[in-house]
């Protein structure tokens, strides 16, 4: 079949065409040529829109300044009160620290702010008080981001993991964490156990998770703890062994009270969460089978220390963050309901925070805002001196006074002897308050200056306060719950050289 003529020329012709327009380009619709979304181009700090994360730091800042109450001694006498002799060279250190019990790492975190504000000239009590505070406040917001980056990975993910990853890198930062919060205080190991169990059993590369991750990370922070240790204690110790023979093999911590078995479930966890309880068991049935390791966590670290005979509420704080990943699947699922119970977690919350933070058991700490006042103005006045007749521990100490001025409170080290019938200063001191006084202070020249009780020990000891002429001089507010020993006003009686006892 023959080409018509002009066929060929035509077919060029028509090419040279073409090459002169514009050549239009199909549009991809890949992720990898689209533009970035503009969630994507907003400022992020700490992996987070930083909208959240000031939003998360502030209301953290927020609860710090709102919080003016005392929960438990060890708050002061663990860490700022160790920080305080640490760096000013005076100070109060419990029987934990003599029988070295405790190590200077925590510690040695608050020592470092107060050194730098010693140097700076700028080591003021208030400082040395809100200072720590804030920077716990930022902790607490960074512990607050990562559970939210954490719940926004697994629900995004189609197989979720808990702190499994095949990347090395997250599982040296996982095990570094780990081994910092065992170093810090060894039970905090307890909701760990689980983790890391799963965490090896999901592991394709077991022997090498040993040798190149879990080993090498507990060597080094094992080895910073016994340096630190060893720098402070002025000897190599293992504290954390002395710790775990103490509370655990030798089971001594009952000195300070015991508990029923049952006492975490019956009592301690429903009190813990709180109205949040009803929402954690209705979560416990919705959640997928994923979080299931989360629920076993918090089962195993009740158990473990409900085998303990000293329970205390704090001990089981560190499973709260799990907790709150079913609540958060209940009140997701309730729909037409999610709104009246919001509101009512939120004022039943926040009630409660208002309350146990502005006026709960505030008294310990404004009466040593007072002593520290009555410090600074008896400088020119060596003599005065401030004896705390409460349960031991009950107020903070220099930590809160920052001022050398000469202080005592009564005493409850446990018996390590193994004494029969043992009982320590305090036990002693409440037995007989009166004829105990009376006996201690037998010469005037001892007594102290100023005295600090709980009202319901005023009226047994009101022959010996006349006598010695105290003046009752101030009263603080501590709580509206008295209970036992301690009472719902603080006094401070003064003593006076001259003149009658006027009841104020």
């Amino acid at each position: 079949m023959e080409r018509e003529p002009g066929d060929g020329s035509l077919f060029f012709r028509g090419l040279q065409n073409r090459s002169r327009e514009k050549v239009k380009l199909r549009k991809r619709k890949s992720a990898l040529y689209l533009s970035p979304p503009e969630s994507s181009r907003r400022r992020d700090l700490l992996g987070e829109n930083i909208y959240l994360v000031l939003f998360t730091i502030a209301l953290r800042i927020c609860n710090c300044f709102l919080v003016q109450t005392s929960f438990v001694p060890d708050e002061y006498w663990q860490s700022l009160e160790v920080a305080h002799h640490m760096v000013f060279n005076y100070g109060y250190l419990t029987w934990e620290w003599t029988e070295r019990l405790r190590g200077y790492t925590y510690p040695l975190i608050f020592a470092s702010i107060y050194k730098i504000l010693h140097l700076l000239g700028n080591d003021s009590v208030q400082l040395l008080i809100w200072i720590p505070r804030l920077a716990q406040a930022l902790l607490s917001a960074i512990a607050d981001l990562r559970l939210y980056s954490l719940m926004k990975q697994l629900e995004n993910q189609q197989v979720a993991r808990w702190v499994v990853s095949s990347k090395s890198m997250n599982s040296v930062k996982y095990s570094s964490l780990v081994a910092l919060a065992f170093i810090i205080r060894p039970t905090a190991v307890i909701p760990w156990i689980p983790l890391l169990f799963r965490h090896f059993w999901q592991a394709q590369r077991k022997l090498d998770l040993i040798l190149h991750q879990f080993l090498p990370v507990g060597f080094v922070t094992l080895s910073w703890s016994l340096i630190i240790d060893r720098i402070f204690f002025g000897q190599w110790t293992l504290v954390q062994y002395n710790f775990l023979k103490f509370n655990v093999l030798q089971n001594l911590g009952t000195f300070y009270g015991s508990h029923p078995w049952h006492w975490y479930f019956s009592q301690g966890f429903p009190v813990v969460l709180g109205t949040h309880l009803p929402f954690f068991i209705h979560g416990c049935f919705l959640a997928p089978k994923k979080y299931r390791i989360l629920l076993v966590t918090v089962l195993w670290t009740l158990l473990v220390y409900s085998m303990l005979s000293h329970k205390e509420f704090r001990f089981i704080y560190p499973v709260l963050p799990f907790c709150m990943v079913f609540c958060g699947y209940s009140l997701n699922h309730l729909k037409m309901w999610k709104k009246p119970a919001l509101s009512f977690l939120f004022l039943s919350n926040m009630l409660l925070a208002l309350y146990t933070g502005l006026v709960h058991q505030r008294g310990t700490l404004d009466v040593m805002t007072h002593i520290q006042e009555l410090g600074y103005n008896n400088l020119n006045k060596s003599a005065a001196s401030v004896f705390v007749m409460m349960p031991c521990h009950s107020t903070p100490f220099y930590s809160h006074v920052h001022h050398p001025l000469p202080m005592r409170f009564l005493q409850c080290p446990p018996d390590l002897t193994g004494k029969n019938q043992y009982l320590d200063e305090a036990d002693v001191f409440y037995q007989n308050p009166l004829s105990w006084l009376y006996k201690e202070f037998h010469n005037n020249s001892t007594l102290p200056t100023y005295l600090i009780i709980f009202n319901v020990l005023e009226e047994e000891i009101s022959a010996f306060l006349i006598s010695r002429n105290y003046e009752r001089t101030a009263i603080f507010f501590h709580t509206h719950l008295p209970e036992g020993r301690t009472g719902s006003h603080i006094y401070i009686y003064e003593r006076k050289l001259k003149g009658k006892l006027y009841r104020r």
